[in-house]
């Protein structure tokens, strides 16, 4: 039986470093593939290994990680020493890069460009090198996003050189496009790297590492199908749609998973009452929990509106405060839960004076007041302008709360719309990104939630939808053994 071997090359990986959606993807992955066995993955097995940087608060988690080996990444004016260490998570082997550009506090991502560049160009370039000290070989580089998409570039450059890595292939995950890395150039510089000349990349990309990511690699994958058609158009390629669209044969979809056992209503210790597709009568206590804890009347005939996102302009949060100003003729809840964006949170203060009786302000990141907020909320507002794949609306539908979205990227590929698929609709979805189209599908989804009967069937669909990692995982094998004919 053959063995595929991918090394998953990401900045953050849960549960050893999680800051955003990129550490539940590099925590739920690998260990998704190294789980399939037999017909699923047409009799191949996997042998994937996960490598991040050895940050500061990975130190404190991990202190006892096993130190392996001291090595050296080649730069202008003298190499840098950097260490290689390995640990262990949910089954995977794990690799953690030291060396001094991760300062013994630097935070995971540094607000100053040329110093993260340092970091992650170090980074990429110090994986290759690691490689050729292991044991272990692998056949596939699965990086992700910027940070490590300088490793597809050097490899890149490699094969042509060094026989150790010609028939390694590469794969770069794509899950935001417009952060490329600018303003890295400096580090780009003392690592010995040579600008791109590639007449379809943009001169200001030239020394950027996800363009160059993206020039290079054998296979690109944007985290949901549409968002990898959007990405090749001007409104959401950002430059570099001429170069994608070149590189179309390389580009896929595959839509993020979701972790089943970790987002379940049944077993969920952290909302007031637990519950299942049967037994969903026992959710209203949820709601009612949820209206007392924020002084809102306690009426589970009054629909209940929940927003839970960074305060930010891609999330489209504008936008939700424009449509349920729209919308104040109509009888309803809402309680905005996320921080960010000076001028959006104070705009959801605002909205929370102007309406006191039913809007709720909630400025801040809570993790758990969201999963009570999923188990106890009727509709989720997530009207993102772009939206790569999203995890916010499959965690909604898992506890029966319907979303509400714009029809971009992962929410389209993820959300069936109630009104145009009827039999088989699990939310809500509107195209234009302006607030009267979001106060349209929210006039929409609430009249749809006065038919109870209706509802509670759109509720039964999305609770019986599969986001598991599995099914994604399958996609990804069929994608390495392509790679490896």
């Amino acid at each position: 039986m053959k063995t595929i071997k991918v090394l998953f090359l990401a900045s953050e990986a849960d549960p050893l470093v999680k800051v955003g959606g990129l550490g539940d993807v590099a925590g739920s992955l690998p260990p998704a593939l190294q789980r399939l066995t037999g017909e699923k993955t047409g009799g191949v097995t996997l042998d994937v290994r996960t490598v991040i940087p050895f940050h500061a608060v990975v130190r404190k988690k991990v202190p006892e990680a096993e130190f392996l080996f001291d090595f050296e990444v080649s730069a202008v004016g003298g190499a840098v020493k950097a260490q290689a260490y390995r640990t262990q998570a949910d089954g995977v082997p794990i690799y953690l890069i030291a060396g001094e550009p991760f300062g013994a506090d630097a935070p995971v991502y540094s607000p100053d460009a040329a110093v993260g560049g340092e970091m992650y160009i170090f980074f990429s370039l110090a994986v290759l090198e690691m490689i050729k000290k292991l044991d272990w070989k692998p056949d596939v580089l699965h990086a992700n996003d910027w940070h490590t998409a300088l490793a597809v570039y050097a490899l890149k450059q490699r094969r042509a050189t060094d026989p150790f890595f010609s028939d390694m292939r590469s794969v770069l995950g794509v899950h935001n496009l417009p952060f490329m890395g600018a303003g890295t150039e400096a580090a780009f510089d003392r690592y010995g790297l040579q600008p791109s000349r590639y007449p379809l990349l943009p001169w200001w990309a030239v020394k950027d590492p996800l363009p160059l990511g993206l020039q290079t690699a054998d296979r690109i994958v944007a985290v949901s199908n549409t968002y990898a058609r959007e990405i090749m158009t001007p409104e959401y390629g950002y430059g570099l749609e001429r170069m994608l669209i070149a590189r179309r044969k390389a580009v896929s979809g595959i839509v993020n998973g979701l972790d089943m056992a970790a987002w379940n209503p049944a077993t969920d210790a952290d909302i007031p009452v637990k519950f299942s597709a049967e037994t969903l009568s026992q959710r209203l206590e949820n709601k009612l929990a949820l209206q007392k804890e924020f002084s809102l009347q306690a009426d589970p005939a009054v629909p209940l509106l929940i927003l839970i996102s960074r305060m930010d302009q891609q999330k489209g949060v504008d936008l939700a405060i424009e449509a349920l100003a729209q919308v104040v003729d109509r009888d309803w809840q809402a309680i905005l839960l996320g921080s960010g964006n000076l001028e959006l949170e104070e705009a959801c203060r605002r909205l929370e004076q102007d309406y006191p009786a039913r809007i709720r302000a909630a400025i801040r990141f809570d993790a758990r007041l969201s999963r009570r907020m999923y188990s106890g909320g009727d509709i989720l507002l997530m009207p993102s302008r772009y939206e790569p794949c999203g995890l916010a609306q499959m965690m909604a539908m898992r506890y029966g709360c319907i979303p509400l979205a714009r029809a971009t990227g992962g929410l389209k590929d993820t959300i069936v719309d109630a009104d145009s698929y009827a039999a088989n609709g699990t939310g809500f979805l509107f195209k234009p990104a302006t607030g009267v189209a979001c106060a349209e599908a929210l006039e929409r989804a609430l009249a749809a939630y006065g038919d109870q009967g209706r509802w509670e069937a759109i509720q039964l669909r999305g609770m019986a939808q599969d986001f598991s990692w599995e099914k994604s995982a399958v996609k990804y094998v069929a994608l390495y053994q392509e790679l490896m004919k």
